[in-house]
């Protein structure tokens, strides 16, 4: 099945989409911030590169896309039915990514959340910054 874009207009919609700086990141952020956590962003020394780092509590966030981490039973990880085998490479590399970085992470002592786009909707939002709000107070 072909593309229903030209090559042009496929890359310039995929040089769209942002790592960072995303609206469920901005979102987390907010509340964090609301609530009176600080945090740095984006720690490069850190495996992963982790969207908030919370030094503090010696605790990062990753709020991962569904579609881009692979988020298994989620009605927004579904794989293109076109170049299947390459997003199924690049989707797993994904995940192989996240999780040897979690690994590493929690190896060198850091406490780690994941969030997923799925879990920051309207109808889900509240009770996740509940849980993750939670999470944080159970380590201080």
């Amino acid at each position: 099945m072909a593309d229903v874009h030209s090559k042009a207009t496929r890359s310039y919609n995929m040089s769209r989409i942002r790592s960072k700086d995303t609206k469920p990141e901005m979102l987390v952020r907010r509340f964090l911030h609301k609530n009176g956590f600080r945090y740095r962003l984006h720690v490069k020394d850190l495996p992963g590169k982790p969207d908030i780092v919370l030094p503090k509590y010696k605790t990062v966030i990753f709020i991962h896309g569904c579609f881009w981490h692979g988020h298994e039973g989620c009605k927004y990880y579904v794989v293109p039915k076109t170049r299947t085998e390459w997003w199924l490479h690049k989707i797993g590399t994904n995940i192989t990514h996240d999780i040897s970085a979690e690994n590493l992470l929690k190896a060198a002592g850091w406490n780690v959340i994941k969030i997923w786009g799925c879990e920051l909707k309207v109808t889900t939002l509240s009770d996740t910054m509940e849980t993750c709000l939670n999470a944080l107070k159970n380590l201080f």
